[in-house]
C-alpha cells in the first residue's frame, strides 16, 4: 500500500504531499490543476524514464518520494527480497527518485542506490497504472497465465508442474554434463592414466618431503657433522683428561669438605648430576657419530626423489597433501569414465522419465487451464457490459509455448509454467478481430477494459495500488455511476487511487482529495487538499454545476452521495 508521496519541483508542483489510506482514493480538480503530474511522479518511482522538462522552471532537480507499507502483503516483501536479494525489505519500502534538468536521474531504495532497470524490477508489482497514456501488468502477456490460474484456482497445479520441470531440467542438464564429458572420455582418460602412473611410481607418502629435505640436509653436511660429534664425545669422555674426569675429581674434592658444612655438600650433589648428565650427552654423541655415515649414493637417490615430489606438487597442487588429494580425486573420475557408459545410459533413462512426469502434469493442467479461459473471459465480458461496453468481447488465448530453447517434450516445448501461453484479446466492436489489450486503441476503452479484469481478478494478483487515470473518459453518467461502484469493489480488498472528472464516480471515494492552481508572486503553483464531509459534497457539487455552485447543485451532490452511500453498503 502506498502510504505516502511527497513530490518537489515537478512541472507546476513546487512541494506536494498525499497520504492515501485504504480503499477507495479519488482524486478531483479542474483540467489543467495537476492531477497528470501525479501519475508522472508516480511512474518516476517505478523506474519510468526521466524528462528534463519535468524539472520545475528555476529548480535545479525535481524529486520524488514514495513510502510504501509492506506489513499486509508479505508476498510483495519476498517477492522483493527474491529480485534484490541484499535489499533490507522490512515492513516499509521507501523508493526515492531525483530528476535533473538534463533528464538524468538518480534512484534510491531504503537508501540503496539504484539503477532504472533495478528499480523497475523492484517496483513491479507495487503499483499498477491504468491511464490514456501507461498501461502496466495486465497489457503484458506475460501475468496473464499467473491471472488465469490464479481465477481458476490452479496455482497448486502450476507449482507442481514447476517442481516437475525443475526435476526434469536438472535431469537434462545431468545427462548433458556426462555426454560432454563421454566425448572426451578417451582422451581424458588416457591423461589421467598417465598422470596417475607418474603419482603411482612414486608412492609418496603424507610429510615425506619434509622428512627427504631434512636428510637431504643431513647428508650434504655427513662429515662435518660426524666430525663435531665425534670431537665433542672424545673431549667429554673418551680423551684424557677429558671433561668427565676433571668434574669428577672436584666433584670428590667437594664432597670430602662438604663433611664440615651442609651447604657445600648440598653443592657437591649438584655437580654430581651435572656430571651424570654430561656422562649421559657424551654416550648419545658416540651413537650418533657411529649411526651416522657419509652416503653419497643415497643423497644422490634423495635429491632425486624429492625434486620428482616437488614436480608433481607444482602441477597438481602447492603442497604434497594437496598432491594427494588430487590423486584420490583423479582415481575416483577415472573410475567413474571407466563406467560411463553405463551412467550415460541410466542418466538418459532418469532424464526420460523426469521428462514424461512433467509433461503429463504439464498436460493435464493445459486442459484444466483451457476449461477455465472460457470462464474467465465470459466473466470479464459481463463486467465490460456494465461499464459501457456492451459490444466488447474479451477472450482468454491458450495456445502452445512457442521458440526454441528451454526443454522440449514429445515435440512440445516446456516451461516451468507448463506447456501454454496465455493472453487476454479483446474485440471492442462488433465485426472486429480480436487484439491484445496493448493495442486497443481508444484510452478510454482501455482503462474500462482494464477495470473489467481488475473486478474479475481483485486480490488475485500481486500489485499494491491500482492507479486509474480519467477511466471514466467518454462515458455517460449511468455508466460512470457504475463505473464508480466497480471501483468501490475493486477497492474492498485493494489500495485504489482514481483520478476522475466524473461526480458519479468521485462519490463512491474513501477519500477524496482536491488538486487545484493558486498563483503567488506571479507564478502558478499545485496543492493538494484532503477534504472533509462538506468539501466533499462542494467539489461534487462542483463537478454537477460547474464554477457556479447553487444550492441545486449541492442538493444534488448530496443525493448523489446518498445515493452511493447505499449501494455500497448493499
Amino acid at each position: 500500500m502506498l502510504s505516502l508521496l511527497r513530490v518537489r519541483n515537478l512541472a507546476v508542483i513546487e512541494s506536494l504531499e498525499l497520504e492515501p489510506g485504504p480503499g477507495l482514493n479519488v482524486v478531483t480538480g479542474e483540467t489543467g490543476a495537476g492531477k497528470s503530474i501525479l501519475i508522472a511522479a508516480l511512474e518516476l518511482v517505478l523506474g519510468g524514464r526521466g524528462r528534463g522538462g519535468l524539472v520545475r522552471a528555476g529548480a535545479d532537480r525535481a524529486e520524488v518520494e514514495a513510502l510504501f507499507d509492506l506489513s499486509g502483503r508479505p508476498e510483495l516483501a519476498r517477492r522483493l527480497r527474491e529480485v534484490e536479494p541484499e535489499l533490507d525489505v522490512g515492513d516499509e519500502l521507501v523508493v526515492r527518485r531525483v530528476l535533473l534538468p538534463g533528464g538524468r536521474t538518480r534512484a534510491t531504495v531504503n537508501g540503496r542506490l539504484a539503477s532504472a532497470a533495478q528499480l523497475a524490477a523492484l517496483a513491479r508489482g507495487l503499483v499498477d497504472i491504468s491511464s490514456q497514456h501507461e498501461h502496466h501488468t495486465l497489457t503484458d502477456p506475460a501475468s496473464h497465465l499467473g491471472y488465469l490460474d490464479a481465477w481458476a484456482g490452479l496455482v497448486p497445479a502450476r507449482e507442481a508442474v514447476g517442481r516437475a520441470w525443475q526435476a526434469a531440467a536438472d535431469a537434462e542438464a545431468a545427462l548433458q554434463q556426462a555426454l560432454a564429458a563421454h566425448r572426451t572420455r578417451d582422451e581424458r582418460m588416457d591423461l589421467l592414466r598417465f598422470q596417475l602412473s607418474e603419482v603411482q611410481a612414486l608412492k609418496p607418502q603424507p610429510g615425506e618431503i619434509d622428512a627427504l629435505e631434512a636428510e637431504v640436509t643431513r647428508l650434504s653436511h655427513a662429515e662435518r657433522l660426524l666430525r663435531a660429534a665425534a670431537g665433542a664425545e672424545a673431549a667429554i669422555c673418551g680423551d684424557d683428561g677429558a671433561l668427565t674426569d676433571r668434574l669428577c675429581g672436584i666433584i670428590r674434592t667437594v664432597t670430602d669438605a662438604g663433611r664440615h658444612d651442609p651447604a657445600l655438600a648440598a653443592l657437591a650433589d649438584r655437580l654430581d648430576g651435572l656430571c651424570a648428565a654430561l656422562e649421559d650427552a657424551g654416550r648419545e654423541l658416540g651413537s650418533y657419530a657411529q649411526d651416522l655415515v657419509a652416503d653419497p649414493a643415497r643423497l644422490a637417490e634423495a635429491r632425486d626423489r624429492l625434486h620428482r615430489l616437488r614436480r608433481l606438487t607444482r602441477r597438481h597442487g602447492d603442497d604434497l597433501d594437496a598432491l594427494l588429494r588430487w590423486r584420490a580425486a583423479a582415481e575416483a573420475e577415472l573410475a567413474d569414465l571407466e563406467g560411463g557408459e553405463g551412467r550415460v545410459d541410466a542418466l538418459a533413462r532418469a532424464r526420460d522419465a523426469a521428462r514424461s512426469e512433467a509433461l503429463a502434469l504439464a498436460r493435464g493442467l493445459s486442459s484444466r487451464r483451457r476449461a477455465a479461459a472460457e470462464g474467465l473471459g465470459s466473466a470479464i465480458t459481463r463486467e465490460l457490459a456494465e461499464l459501457g461496453m456492451a459490444a466488447a468481447r474479451l477472450f482468454v488465448q491458450v495456445s502452445p509455448l512457442e521458440g526454441g530453447g528451454g526443454l522440449q517434450a514429445e515435440g512440445q516445448r516446456l516451461g516451468p509454467s507448463g506447456v501454454d501461453r496465455v493472453e487476454f484479446v479483446i474485440a471492442a466492436n462488433p465485426g472486429e478481430e480480436p487484439r491484445p489489450l496493448a493495442r486497443v486503441a481508444s484510452g478510454g476503452e482501455l482503462s474500462r477494459a482494464l477495470l473489467a479484469l481488475k473486478r474479475c481478478l481483485a486480490g488475485l494478483g500481486p500489485v499494491g495500488l491500482y492507479v486509474f487515470d480519467e477511466v471514466d473518459t467518454g462515458v455517460g453518467g449511468a455508466v460512470a455511476e457504475v463505473i464508480g461502484r466497480k471501483l468501490a469493489e475493486v477497492a474492498r480488498g485493494q489500495q485504489v487511487l482514481c483520478i476522475t472528472h466524473s461526480p458519479q464516480v468521485a462519490v463512491y471515494g474513501d477519500r477524496h482529495f482536491f488538486v487545484h492552481k493558486v498563483i503567488e508572486g506571479g507564478r502558478t503553483f499545485s496543492r493538494v487538499s484532503p477534504l472533509d464531509a462538506a468539501g466533499v459534497e462542494a467539489e461534487v457539487a462542483r463537478m454537477l454545476g460547474g464554477i457556479e455552485v447553487g444550492e441545486a447543485s449541492r442538493a444534488a451532490a448530496r443525493d448523489l452521495r446518498a445515493a452511493a452511500s447505499a449501494a455500497r453498503a448493499a
